[in-house]
């Protein structure tokens, strides 16, 4: 599995509205593509702002050049998202999974 990871930061006053924008439209095309296996949002304040770390999970670089080109490193930000974010990444970086510890639920806190 490979993850595709991402980050930009939020105007101020926007908090929110970039992952309001990555499950009402990003995230319906994801699904609908072959190889997408998931996605994940990471946020935290920085001074005003809310940085957001995208991180989507493919099953090969393949799929994913079905989903952003040829050019696979270079970021695929919608004029919606860049309307969003006073900053980006304008590279994305691509990590093999090595390990992953799923979760018990039923042994988590607040379960």
């Amino acid at each position: 599995m490979i993850v595709r990871i991402w980050r930009g930061m939020e105007k101020r006053g926007e908090a929110g509205a970039y992952r309001r924008h990555l499950e009402g439209a990003v995230l319906p095309q994801l699904k609908a593509l072959p190889g997408f296996m998931g996605a994940s949002l990471l946020q935290r304040g920085v001074e005003g702002e809310t940085e957001v770390l995208v991180m989507t999970r493919w099953a090969s670089m393949d799929a994913i050049r079905v989903f952003a080109g040829e050019e696979p490193e270079t970021a695929v930000v919608e004029p919606e998202a860049r309307a969003l974010l006073s900053s980006f990444d304008d590279k994305v970086t691509h990590h093999e999974l090595a390990f992953e510890l799923p979760l018990n639920v039923a042994s988590a806190p607040n379960a």
